[in-house]
């Protein structure tokens, strides 16, 4: 009987001991834009599931895909009213807050995928990350190459001035918009989801995203022809909230930091693979695929805009070039 009752007893302790584990895990929301299909989700997905596991599940990371949590303005500000954990994002969007770190995104400033990697562990990266956190208290603890972003579109072109009144649709980012309208084609912000559609219907001709997105959001299927812009070599930044970093212990900001980071070079590796088959993808599918003069387009860009108006700094853009 005393055996029974110790057992009953220590089956007790141990029932109670797991309700308070499970009462005690910490449950997080990471927000984003994308497919389920696509890299920048499943890796997400496999962070998630790395971070708990390396921090004794502490932590609970639920990712929500598809603007599940709102657009990307909406997931951005979620940061600051604790609607979101984490997200991931373009630097376009954090620029917002911090003018600076937009200056990756003024047209042809990185050379190709390597350029922007090799960018992401030089001096200049770590100083406009520090200066984005020093304004919000948000932490970008890495980056994802987005891939380079090109233009589908029904209207054909090959020069800057055949773009002339194309309508096409941009997010409504200035330096999306710089080269687009450095061209004088016509730009509207439609919602990300709404694009497909946009085209569809003719409310626009055209769009730009990296390959990798025109295939995940079947673009193709409702465009003629891929022209080969390469305006902007994009990536997205995983950031965390400041109130959710406060609340991190150091070692949970190291384990944090290494995941994301393992992460982020996951999705790269795979964004850069498929990146290279999709050329001949887009042939096969009856797309024609047309490639442009970079140097003709950029000149475009520099007569009629300006760093300053974009709150860019020239100096912050030289060291981008000058990184190997």
């Amino acid at each position: 009987m005393k055996t029974f009752v110790k057992s009953v007893l220590l089956a007790g302790v141990g029932l109670a001991f797991a309700a308070g584990a499970a009462s005690a895990q910490i449950k997080l929301k990471w927000g984003h834009v994308y497919e389920t299909s696509e890299p920048f989700h499943t890796e997400s997905v496999w962070a998630a599931q790395e971070f708990a596991k390396r921090t004794n599940n502490k932590y609970q990371v639920e990712v929500f895909p598809a603007s599940q949590l709102g657009k990307e303005t909406d997931i951005n500000q979620g940061l600051s009213l604790g609607s979101v954990d984490i997200i991931i994002s373009g630097s376009s969007f954090a620029a917002r807050s911090f003018p600076r770190l937009g200056v990756t995104y003024y047209p042809f400033t990185f050379r190709d995928a390597d350029h922007l990697l090799a960018y992401t562990k030089s001096d200049i990266y770590k100083t406009l990350n520090k200066g984005y956190e020093d304004k919000t208290g948000h932490v970008i603890t890495a980056t994802t190459y987005y891939g380079v972003r090109h233009t589908s579109t029904n209207r054909a072109f090959k020069s800057c001035a055949e773009m002339k009144g194309l309508k096409i649709r941009v997010p409504d980012v200035p330096a999306y918009l710089a080269m687009p309208r450095s061209c004088g084609a016509n730009t509207t912000p439609i919602a990300f989801a709404e694009v497909y559609l946009a085209l569809q219907n003719g409310t626009v001709e055209a769009q730009e995203n990296p390959l990798t997105t025109i295939e995940a959001k079947k673009f193709y299927e409702v465009q003629k022809h891929i022209v080969l812009t390469g305006h902007i070599v994009d990536h997205i930044n995983t950031v965390v909230a400041k109130g959710t970093w406060a609340k991190f212990s150091d070692e949970d900001k190291k384990i944090w930091t290494e995941v994301s980071q393992e992460a982020a070079k996951r999705a790269t590796d795979k964004i850069k693979a498929r990146e290279a088959e999709l050329v001949q993808f887009f042939k096969d599918k009856g797309l024609t695929v047309t490639a442009i003069d970079r140097n003709e387009f950029l000149e475009n860009v520099k007569k009629n805009t300006t760093f300053a108006q974009f709150g860019y700094e020239q100096a912050d853009w030289e060291k981008i070039q000058a990184v190997k």
